[in-house]
């Protein structure tokens, strides 16, 4: 089997989730909530994981964690590890709980962080469990907002810092932030994730390549690390595109458009005044085109078969 890519230095931020085996619920009773939380500190405490948000559903769990010493595997073996012992002895049962290895997305802190505790607040509400994200409680959202006092291990100043000086404007700017968009179409964040692991501006990635990934290699046993090593540039997907489509214009320039957003690494304002449109539309474009995608089997080929002509 593949390993996943793991890119791991001192000072790295991530989103991680982990779901149980074969979907499973991984949370059945209050006691295992609390339990978890007690092990995410116990992380906190003896590897120094900073925990930034959390939210604990019923088959999964989501985190945005910072390691200041580099050690995320360290961490999550500590997390999983012990939770898993703690369920199956509860529960007089053996083997694995979680599906495979925890997933982990490494993220550029000042540019996705804010909208990360957002989806990761969001997710009860999304998966129909309460109208309201602050009705959950197994998350970390009723403490960004004041409803519930901070444990000590959870570090909410980061984030708030986006929002205001003041503590008290910060969770409310906070609140408003994450409560605009209930009731609407929201796309993941994660879905602008680079190569499956690594969610950040062009530079940030450029960056990751250069110090992190370079060193190991092309190795396209590793999920994502190829898409590292051969970023194209954007005339380069246009050429592709062109000869795969014809004279199909119309589509072709959407077809263009979504995939010189999703791996060109180009910032949306550049990818705008390539097509003369600006930024909101190529996001737009990128979101409807995702859409249309899901329900055209034959478009989703076409787009593959570019990719392969593109080695994405």
């Amino acid at each position: 089997m593949a390993r996943p890519l793991r890119i791991e230095y001192p000072g790295a931020f991530y989103h991680v989730t982990s779901r149980g085996n074969e979907q499973k619920d991984v949370f059945k009773s209050q006691r295992d909530r609390e339990k978890f939380l007690d092990y995410l500190a116990s992380a906190t405490e003896r590897y120094g994981a900073v925990l930034h948000a959390y939210c604990l559903m019923t088959n999964h769990y989501h985190l945005l964690i910072g390691t200041p010493n580099g050690n995320l595997s360290q961490i999550m073996r500590h997390i999983n590890g012990a939770y898993t012992t703690y369920f199956n002895v509860k529960r007089k049962r053996a083997g694995h709980l979680f599906q495979g290895r925890y997933k982990a997305i490494l993220v550029e802190f000042d540019e996705y962080a804010m909208e990360l505790t957002r989806y990761i607040h969001l997710n009860p509400v999304r998966a129909g469990m309460v109208a309201l994200p602050e009705e959950y409680r197994w998350s970390s959202y009723q403490s960004y907002i004041g409803l519930s006092p901070a444990p000590d291990w959870l570090r909410l100043e980061a984030i708030l810092a986006y929002f205001g000086n003041s503590a008290a404007n910060a969770k409310q700017r906070y609140r408003v932030f994450v409560e605009d968009l209930l009731g609407t179409e929201y796309e993941s964040p994660l879905k602008e994730t680079f190569g499956t692991a690594v969610l950040g501006s062009e530079g940030f990635v450029a960056m990751i390549a250069q110090t992190q990934v370079a060193a190991k290699g092309a190795d396209r046993a590793v999920p994502g690390l190829q898409a590292f090593v051969s970023r194209p540039e954007p005339e380069a997907i246009l050429s592709a595109v062109s000869s795969v489509m014809g004279e199909n214009e119309k589509l072709a320039r959407q077809v263009g458009m979504y995939l010189c957003h999703r791996h060109s690494g180009k910032k949306l304002k550049e990818i705008g005044a390539l097509f003369g449109v600006g930024e909101t539309a190529i996001a737009e474009a990128r979101r409807l085109f995702s859409r249309k995608l899901k329900e055209d089997r034959q478009l989703a080929k076409t787009v593959e078969t570019i990719r392969n002509k593109l080695e994405i």
